[in-house]
């Protein structure tokens, strides 16, 4: 327990046992400690140190998540309303009983009780945690996929052939990002010089095939997923573009949180410069949020 190492044949010789004797009780050690870090989340581990060539004991980053990060994420879960009722009543009971030892389920359980009653799905009612999988192995292989996809505009299904790129989350729902194949941009783009990928919400997605087509991505042209993330706002893509505005010192920090690329360029009166890289124009939407926070929105 104080870090010293014990070995075999010096233990084996102060006892007056065999080295197998003193091996069985090492196995025996381990398994209690791996059986008590199961059920308490102990720290300790009982390892070879090949440079000593003994054995000692060790403390190890606890692999159990605590009471106070599980409470914290399981708010974040209830307050996304990304699933089903019962999909996340069943997500939360998982991560209850593999993370929380069983003396303090019931304390977690009743500081959730009243969230978890209350919880409102979304309107959509789909479940598609199904789709996900295939999707990583698609997006990881480079498999093109083929989708039948739900059109927000006039309930239209549309066939797309797609090259996924990366699954994000954002404002309740889970996306896809891909580029699509055989397709006049002219069209049915707004935009058809966009070189920038297109963004599917997955719970739309009502038939999917992946592939055993490929495609390639050059290593240095990559999709960078987080850089994406920055950059987008609601999820509405677009070209990319700088937008400057002015912003009141009580608004800054929420300003700056919620745009990852903003700088602050100056500061007058009380008054801040503020200047935003963003993909399309759902940064356009949130400006109009913020009513008399933001002035001077100007598009560079």
């Amino acid at each position: 327990m104080r870090g010293q190492i014990l070995k075999k044949n010096e233990l084996a010789e102060e006892i007056g046992i065999t080295t197998k004797s003193i091996q069985l009780d090492i196995e025996d050690i381990r398994d209690y400690l791996d059986k008590k870090h199961t059920i308490e989340g102990s720290r300790s581990q009982l390892v070879y140190n090949h440079y000593e060539k003994g054995y000692c004991m060790k403390e190890f980053e606890q692999l159990k998540l605590s009471t106070s990060e599980v409470l914290a994420i399981s708010k974040i879960l209830l307050e996304s309303r990304a699933f089903t009722k019962k999909e996340m009543m069943n997500i939360l009971d998982k991560l209850i009983e593999n993370c929380i030892p069983w003396k303090n389920r019931a304390e977690i359980n009743v500081l959730l009780n009243n969230e978890r009653f209350h919880y409102v799905e979304l309107r959509h009612h789909k479940k598609f945690l199904d789709k996900i999988t295939p999707l990583t192995q698609a997006i990881r292989g480079c498999n093109v996929i083929q989708i039948k996809y739900g059109k927000l505009k006039e309930s239209a299904i549309v066939e797309r052939r797609l090259e996924p790129l990366a699954i994000i989350f954002s404002e309740y729902y889970f996306y896809l990002v891909g580029f699509i194949e055989d397709i006049n941009k002219e069209e049915a783009f707004e935009n058809p010089d966009d070189i920038f990928p297109t963004i599917y919400r997955i719970d739309r997605i009502q038939e999917l095939k992946v592939l055993e087509e490929h495609f390639k991505v050059p290593y240095a042209k990559r999709f960078e997923e987080g850089e994406f993330r920055k950059r987008v706002q609601f999820m509405y893509g677009g070209k990319l573009r700088k937008v400057r505005f002015q912003c009141k010192e009580t608004s800054l920090e929420a300003i700056l949180d919620r745009l990852p690329t903003a700088r602050t360029l100056s500061e007058e009166n009380g008054r801040y410069l503020i200047e935003v890289e963003v993909f399309g124009k759902g940064i356009d939407m949130w400006v109009r949020s913020q009513g008399d926070n933001i002035m001077e929105y100007t598009i560079i």
